[in-house]
């Protein structure tokens, strides 16, 4: 009999032991989850004041102040536009008209020994 007390007693133990380390572990966990929740709502007020500040960076008004302070804008007057009459002659057509392709004449014209990486040269060995 002595040995069955001895036996329940010792699963008593064991068994508070074992509640004991579940308690602790729970409590551990318990304590993380709030030390990411503290974390989380860091984060989220750091966020907060950066949009803030960027909505304050990125007002039309400081904006404007900034825009007149460091740049040298002016707002057009009617006498920087000229008339047509005093425009200059357009350029005469490199690209006789007809042509099938009209970027392959202009190059041609200009400068006919440059031969261009997309088309072989009628002088390439390969």
């Amino acid at each position: 009999m002595r040995i069955i007390h001895f036996l329940v007693v010792c699963a008593l133990v064991y068994a508070a032991s074992y509640v004991y380390r579940i308690k602790m572990d729970s409590t551990a966990r318990t304590e993380r989850v709030l030390r990411l929740h503290a974390q989380v709502r860091e984060q989220r007020e750091a966020i907060a004041v950066l949009r803030a500040e960027w909505a304050r960076l990125d007002a039309p008004r400081r904006l404007q102040i900034l825009a007149e302070r460091h740049l040298k804008l002016k707002p057009i007057e009617a006498t920087q536009f000229d008339s047509l009459k005093n425009l200059p002659e357009r350029p005469p057509s490199l690209v006789p008209p007809g042509t099938s392709d009209p970027i392959g004449a202009m190059i041609e014209i200009v400068d006919p020994d440059v031969v261009t990486g997309s088309l072989p040269s009628s002088e390439d060995p390969r």
